[in-house]
C-alpha cells in the first residue's frame, strides 16, 4: 500500500523545526536574493543547530564573456532567465528565517551562473513534482531541485550538471539497521520519501523483490513536504527515510534520535531544461568557468558538501548505474 500525503493548498506553511532546530518556516512564495541574510546570522556551517552559512560567495563573480556569447539571442536580448525552484531542505535549498529568502547549494549555483552570464535571475518557488512538466511546457527556462540525472528523465529533459549527490537512508537511532545495501533489507518496513523523486521510483520499481525473496513487501509512504517525511519517522509512522545523501547528512545533525545509515547510490545532479534547449551550452560553460575561478569550490565549502564536487560540468550525461544488488 502506498500512502500519499498532500498539502491542501500550494501555499501551505510548514514549521520546519524538526530539520533545522529553528523555526524556519517553509512558505511557498517567491524567493529573494540568495546572498541576503538577517543580521546576526552565523556564517559557519553547523555553528549551532539551525544556523545556516551566510558567507557571500556570489557577489564577486564577474561576467564570463565566452560563456555569455553562447546564449541564444532572445535570452541575451531580454537579459534574464526564469527559474523554477523547489525548496526542500538544507544544504540543497531552504529559506532563511524571513520565510522568503531562498538559500542553499542550488541557489548559490544559480545566482553564480546568472552573474557569469550577465543575466538577471527571476525565481519562482514551485512544487518539486510540477517543475519538470512546467519546463516541458515552456513556462520556465530552468529548474532546480536536486534533480538527479536518470535515463528516464533524459528522454524528456536536458541537464547541465553541477554537483554529484544521490540516494541514501536514515532511520531512528534505535533501529537495528546499520546500512541498506540491498533493498530487500527494507521488506516489511515503512519507507518515507518525497513525491515525484528518484527515491519513490526506485522503491516502487523494486517492490516485487520482497515477494521474490519470500518476504513481506515494504510500504512506500509518499509525502509532498520534506518536513512531513521526518515527522512520520519521528512519530513511528515510518521506519526509514530515503532522501538525498547531503540532505540526510545535514538533517541527522539537526535532529535528536535519528541516524544516517549509508549512501545507497550516487547520481549526477543538474540544472533541468526543456528537451532540446539552446541554453545548455552557456550554462555548462558558466559552471566550468566557476570551477576555473574558484567560485565552485567556495560554494561547496560554504555548504560543507565538498564530497559532491564534479570534475567538469556535462550536458545530459548517462545515468550513473545503480548498485547491482
Amino acid at each position: 500500500m502506498t500512502t500519499r500525503t498532500r498539502p491542501g493548498t500550494a501555499r501551505t506553511t510548514f514549521a520546519f523545526a524538526l530539520i533545522t532546530g529553528a523555526a524556519l518556516v517553509l512558505t511557498a512564495c517567491s524567493g529573494g536574493d540568495p546572498a541576503t541574510a538577517p543580521a546576526g546570522a552565523s556564517g559557519a556551517p553547523g555553528a549551532a543547530k539551525g544556523a545556516l552559512p551566510t558567507e557571500d560567495v556570489v557577489s564577486g563573480v564577474g561576467k564570463n564573456e565566452a560563456a555569455a556569447k553562447l546564449l541564444p539571442a532572445d535570452v541575451r536580448q531580454r537579459g534574464s532567465f526564469t527559474i523554477a525552484s523547489s525548496v526542500a531542505t538544507p544544504p540543497s535549498s531552504t529559506y532563511l528565517p524571513d520565510g522568503k529568502t531562498v538559500v542553499g547549494v542550488d541557489a548559490d549555483f544559480a545566482a553564480a551562473v546568472a552573474k557569469s552570464l550577465g543575466l538577471e535571475l527571476k525565481r519562482e518557488v514551485v512544487g518539486f513534482e510540477a517543475i519538470l512538466p512546467a519546463l516541458g511546457s515552456g513556462k520556465y527556462d530552468v529548474g532546480t531541485g536536486n534533480f538527479g540525472v536518470t535515463e528516464e528523465r533524459r528522454k524528456v529533459i536536458d541537464f547541465v550538471t553541477y554537483i554529484n549527490d544521490g540516494q541514501g537512508f536514515a532511520s531512528r537511532a534505535d533501529s537495528p539497521l546499520t546500512a541498506v545495501t540491498d533493498l530487500t533489507q527494507l521488506c516489511g518496513l515503512k519507507v518515507a520519501v518525497n513525491a515525484g523523486t528518484t527515491f519513490e521510483r526506485t522503491l516502487e520499481a523494486n517492490k516485487d523483490r520482497c515477494a521474490a525473496s519470500g518476504k513481506k513487501p515494504y510500504e512506500v509512504n509518499v509525502f509532498s513536504e520534506t518536513g512531513a517525511v521526518w515527522m512520520s519517522l519521528q512519530q513511528g509512522r515510518s521506519d526509514v527515510v530515503m532522501n538525498t545523501i547531503n540532505g540526510l547528512r545535514y538533517a541527522v545533525t539537526q535532529q535528536k534520535n535519528v541516524k544516517f545509515l549509508n549512501e545507497y547510490r550516487r547520481l549526477d545532479v543538474g540544472f533541468a531544461f526543456k528537451k532540446g534547449t539552446t541554453l545548455a551550452p552557456a550554462f555548462q560553460a558558466a559552471v566550468n568557468g566557476l570551477k576555473a575561478d574558484g567560485t565552485y569550490d567556495r560554494i561547496l565549502r560554504k555548504w560543507g558538501v565538498e564530497a559532491s564536487g564534479i570534475a567538469t560540468s556535462r550536458i545530459s550525461p548517462p545515468e550513473i548505474p545503480a548498485p547491482k544488488k
